[in-house]
């Protein structure tokens, strides 16, 4: 139908404005700019718009614009895609997802500017934003599989496959949330060489901080070598199914790059260009599994 093919535009530009959000943000954390617009929201220092305009009132200013935009192209995308495909099973849902956490993120970074929030309750940010993001793009491959172009139909998946499926999901969660902690708590030099913390050299972390980046650094590695298992698995037994075999070995690689920036942000001392190519390929990543959970819950039990 014709308005399906204008929902199809639709989906995927709010997905890749939802993108925007998340790289903004962080942005605005690599760059210390969280204060660029002072104690002030929705305004900033104390203006409806800026006149004096530096770096950081421009990151953080530019990330409230971009925020507020596609905050409105979530709504109509929820809305629309709940009128014209709410016979879909997963439909609703994903569309009362995406404007929740939205909405919580904005709230979360609203927060912030006016009171100030701890750590680790920043870190959730990130997180929070990814599920937003997964639940937009979620709804746009709904919008696609409309079509039946995709063999989502057909998926029929095993008792193993499953566990590990939905295992790595929430684990990949709790890899991000970590990653996020140490970027508030700046920790993302405490440990100057890679992949040990000093000289490369084995020895306990000696403070919090050390024992934040340690820990990140392990915890990526595990769903490194868990994705690679996943994805030898899906080479072996899954080549007669396009979505699962493909979807793999596609999520072994973003994990690669995404373990693959991490280590060059570290040798590079933070290099900004890298550090946002980290962000976002953690993204592309828990979007993809979260897809992948989904046909999960929808695949008949494979003997």
């Amino acid at each position: 139908m014709r308005y399906n093919r204008f929902l199809k535009w639709f989906g995927v530009a709010s997905t890749i404005g939802m993108l925007a959000i998340l790289l903004g943000g962080a942005l605005v954390t690599k760059t210390d700019s969280g204060m660029g617009c002072g104690r002030h929201w929705p305004g900033c220092n104390g203006q409806l718009i800026p006149d004096d305009i530096t770096a950081e009132v421009l990151i953080e200013f530019s990330h409230r614009l971009v925020t507020g935009s596609v905050g409105i192209f979530i709504v109509i995308l929820a809305i629309w895609s709940w009128r014209a495909l709410g016979h879909v099973r997963e439909t609703k849902f994903l569309a009362f997802m995406a404007v929740f956490f939205l909405i919580l993120q904005a709230l979360i970074g609203a927060a912030q500017v006016l009171w100030g929030q701890g750590d680790f309750i920043l870190a959730l940010h990130f997180g929070i934003s990814l599920i937003s993001f997964a639940s937009v793009f979620l709804l746009t491959l709904l919008v696609f599989e409309v079509d039946q172009k995709f063999d989502t139909d057909k998926i029929r998946i095993d008792k193993t496959l499953r566990f590990h499926t939905i295992g790595v999901t929430i684990y990949s969660y709790f890899v991000i949330y970590t990653g996020a902690l140490v970027r508030h708590t700046s920790s993302g030099l405490i440990c100057s060489d890679w992949p040990l913390c000093r000289n490369n050299e084995f020895s306990l972390p000696n403070n919090m901080y050390e024992w934040i980046q340690m820990g990140h650094r392990l915890a990526a590695a595990l769903i490194v070598v868990w994705i690679g298992f996943i994805a030898i698995k899906a080479i072996k037994h899954y080549s007669d199914q396009r979505v699962i075999y493909w979807g793999w070995i596609t999520a072994f690689g973003l994990v690669l790059a995404q373990a693959t920036t991490g280590m060059i942000v570290v040798l590079t001392k933070l290099n900004l260009y890298f550090a946002l190519l980290h962000s976002l390929f953690i993204t592309l990543l828990f979007g993809l599994l979260t897809y992948l959970v989904l046909l999960v819950s929808r695949s008949r039990q494979k003997k």
